[in-house]
């Protein structure tokens, strides 16, 4: 018996956690993959691995209790609840950490940076690029069931492995202007998949 095929829109992660902000799961997959990109954001910034990885942990438990304050309302732009939630949980965390910059950093500069607007900016950004990536997978998985293997391959080979289009159709035994094809009927349909997904959420 073949496996059940998921729905072609999965929700996003954050869309999921959203929905049940107190889901175990949910959080878990959530942190494991939004995580690092938290604590780059902290090393960016100053602060050593110990203290990125606290931070990390403290700006997701913020965003957990910011996505429990904020209920995603389906009229407003996902993204503008999640730039919102994100934008929550990082004041939050400069409130918090405001009174305890010596017991955490010592007389380092670090809190300062984490606590400036442009971090501020810059967190959302990455959280955004993080969401843009998980969208980009679940499309990469709902198209991949979509089309023959040997589409997708000619795809994954020259859009993925960069390898050049004759090469990439000479391994497949196909004419270099189907392996070119290929790869854009596939990219058209990841595109169409990922405004599907976005206006899903």
């Amino acid at each position: 018996m073949s496996p059940a095929v998921p729905p072609s829109t999965n929700p996003s992660l954050i869309v999921r956690l959203s929905a049940a902000p107190h889901d175990p799961q949910t959080w878990q997959q959530f942190v494991l993959l939004y995580g690092p990109s938290l604590v780059g954001w902290g090393r960016r910034y100053g602060l050593q691995e110990a203290d990125a990885q606290d931070v990390s942990q403290t700006v997701l438990l913020q965003i957990s209790r910011q996505i429990q304050r904020l209920v995603y309302d389906p009229d407003r732009s996902f993204r503008g609840w999640l730039r919102a939630v994100v934008h929550g949980a990082w004041c939050d965390w400069v409130e918090q950490r405001a009174s305890q910059k010596e017991q955490l950093f010592g007389h380092s500069n670090a809190q300062n940076n984490l606590a400036a607007l442009e971090a501020g900016d810059d967190l959302l950004s990455r959280m955004e690029a993080q969401y843009d990536r998980e969208l980009y997978e679940i499309a990469l998985q709902h198209v991949q069931r979509r089309v023959e293997p040997q589409t997708w391959q000619a795809f994954q080979l020259q859009a993925i492995d960069l390898i050049p289009p004759a090469v990439v159709a000479a391994r497949l035994g196909m004419t270099t202007a189907a392996a070119i094809a290929a790869r854009y009927r596939v990219t058209t349909l990841l595109r169409a998949q990922v405004a599907r997904l976005e206006s899903a959420q």
